[in-house]
């Protein structure tokens, strides 16, 4: 009787004291709060993209609706890559501190379909601003590269990226 009395009084226990947890309320996220946050983001992803720039005043350079920079470093008078075509590029893509993150050795060539590739919208928008044989500098927001989570090895999170870009051939 007595492990009886005292098996009931520690299930009551454990029920009243499972029933006193006070959890915290989860704060609630909504479309605003998003827009928010990401216009937050991008006004200080801006901020670094122009303090960039204002260190290289020389440099032409013309800017696209979506936050492209760029500038044509050597012009010529070939064709503009049009979508579905594919380019053969050589590239060094860096963080706005310099820090080179990826490319492609001297003696080789990255190809990539326009418009139709894992290749960062950056460079889809910017190889078309260009002519075969052209080198240029693109500066692009995280959000035409690879945005929230950066590329999980060599470029951060929020990351514009700077792209001094050489387009070969065009096919």
């Amino acid at each position: 009787m007595i492990r009886l009395a005292l098996i009931s009084g520690c299930f009551c226990g454990l029920i009243a004291c499972s029933s006193q947890k006070t959890e915290k309320p989860i704060p609630e996220w909504n479309q605003k709060k998003s827009t928010d946050l990401n216009r937050e983001l991008m006004t200080e992803q801006e901020i670094d993209i122009k303090l960039f720039l204002a260190q290289h005043e020389a440099w032409k350079v013309e800017e696209t609706g979506t936050g492209l920079r760029y500038v044509v470093g050597k012009e010529t008078d070939g064709p503009i890559p049009q979508p579905g075509q594919s380019a053969k590029v050589h590239y060094k893509i860096s963080l706005l501190n310099g820090k080179v993150c990826y490319e492609t050795a001297p003696d080789e060539l990255d190809v990539f379909v326009v418009d139709n590739s894992e290749m960062e919208s950056g460079i889809h928008e910017g190889i078309k601003k260009m002519r075969l044989g052209e080198k240029a500098k693109l500066i692009f927001p995280s959000h035409l590269a690879h945005g929230l989570v950066g590329d999980m090895k060599e470029i951060p999170p929020l990351s514009p990226l700077v792209v001094d870009i050489e387009l070969i051939t065009i096919e």
